[in-house]
């Protein structure tokens, strides 16, 4: 079975003479196990027909912001985007390709690609001086410093008869770079991942509850690139505003303490890699009150008692599971980390300090320092924490 199987692709087409081969392009994602949906530029439609297009993908062809019906329907580019696991602009013309590079949105193709957030390809194809041009390798630089991957045009006879580099490659050579790229970067593929977010709750009457600040971004960014990286998901997030993108992550909702450690323990044995980036609750009151406190006491006495140390009972119980903590401090920082490391037997340690200006809870960005097991300390920047959810797996990755 083809690793782009259950994949949702977006097709961009614009208008160059190598858009002919993109019905055959489009075949072979779809023989691959894809659900293929094409955008089309006007200029496009000289090379190739929508017809062709939509009888070989099985979806309706875009090429306009609204539908040609008269009722004015939109096609919201938006939603395209954000459809998408991967877009695939073949071919791009010298055209696309600067407007990509520069933001120009004056066509349906170019709207959904500013608007997708998922990994783009994209297959410059026309004559070889063209290619060879500085503004054509500006335009090109500029995609690839965006994140874009570009797929290398092949040499051989163009249409003006020159021959060089500049033709498309054939479809099935575009499928196979496709399917290596990924093959290469899901290096998950195949590993269960445990992930715990957000903060617990512990009640103290109907009404009321202890519980602490944890927005859960870190958890659901780590559960985002986890994804991304091929391996099966399931996230145990704590109460939380965030969502997840995908339904392919396993969303698991919980409240109290107790709650996540059973949540986390039904799963751990099967686990390959667990994470545990929620904030819970240290205490939790002794007595729960079935009925609402009454405040007719200027003072009111309230006894804790300590709750279950998960992660430490995580540690007693590891076999072959990589096991990741994280370690919010704001004093003895460093040193603190490390005892919590060792004292739990966890391969990894994420430090981050209330200390620094961003970091920690609320904040779409967070600064850490990962140390291993090995002592090996690895300090970053202040970065967003999708990509700081990055560098920590790259860690996790080498411990496999």
């Amino acid at each position: 079975m083809s690793i782009l199987s259950g994949k949702k692709v977006l097709v961009g087409i614009s208008g160059g003479i190598a858009a002919y081969k993109t019905p055959n392009l489009v075949r072979c994602l779809v023989k691959s196990g894809a659900e293929v949906k094409v955008i089309m530029t006007d200029s496009a439609k000289d090379f190739v027909t929508p017809l062709s297009l939509s009888t070989v993908s099985k979806n309706p062809v875009s090429s306009s912001f609204k539908s040609d019906d008269e009722d004015g329907v939109w096609n919201n580019h938006v939603e395209l985007g954000l459809w998408a696991d991967f877009m695939l602009i073949c071919p791009a013309t010298a055209n696309t390709l600067f407007k990509m590079a520069n933001g120009n949105c004056d066509n349906l193709l170019l709207g959904v690609y500013l608007s997708c957030k998922s990994q783009v390809f994209f297959a410059p194809a026309m004559d070889l001086d063209m290619y060879k041009h500085q503004s054509t390798k500006e335009s090109i630089n500029k995609l690839i410093s965006y994140g874009n991957i570009l797929i290398p045009p092949a040499y051989g006879e163009l249409a003006s008869g020159l021959s060089g580099e500049g033709r498309l490659p054939e479809p099935i050579e575009i499928v196979d770079f496709i399917e290596k790229f990924y093959s290469k970067s899901l290096s998950l593929i195949g590993k269960k991942v445990l992930i715990s977010a957000g903060p617990t709750i512990e009640e103290l009457d109907p009404v009321r509850f202890i519980s602490n600040h944890s927005s859960g971004k870190m958890g659901f960014a780590l559960a985002e690139t986890a994804l991304s990286l091929g391996a099966e998901v399931k996230l145990i997030s704590g109460p939380t505003d965030q969502l997840t993108s995908s339904n392919k992550i396993n969303l698991i909702k919980i409240k109290t303490g107790a709650q996540m450690q059973k949540a986390i323990m039904d799963d751990y044995h099967e686990s390959d890699i667990v994470i545990m980036a929620a904030a819970i609750c240290d205490y939790k009151p002794t007595e729960f009150s079935k009925k609402k406190i009454k405040k007719d006491n200027k003072e009111i006495n309230i006894k804790f008692e300590k709750t279950t140390d998960i992660l430490m009972e995580l540690g007693k119980n590891k076999k072959n599971q990589i096991l990741v903590g994280f370690a919010l401090e704001n004093n003895d920082e460093l040193s603190n980390a490390k005892n919590k490391l060792k004292k739990k037997n966890l391969d990894l340690i994420v430090l981050n300090s209330l200390n620094d200006d961003g970091a920690g809870f609320g904040y779409d960005t967070n600064k850490v320092t990962v140390i291993c097991k090995s002592g090996i300390k690895t300090p970053y920047k202040l970065k967003e924490k999708t990509d700081v959810a990055n560098d920590i797996f790259k860690h996790i990755i080498e411990l496999i």
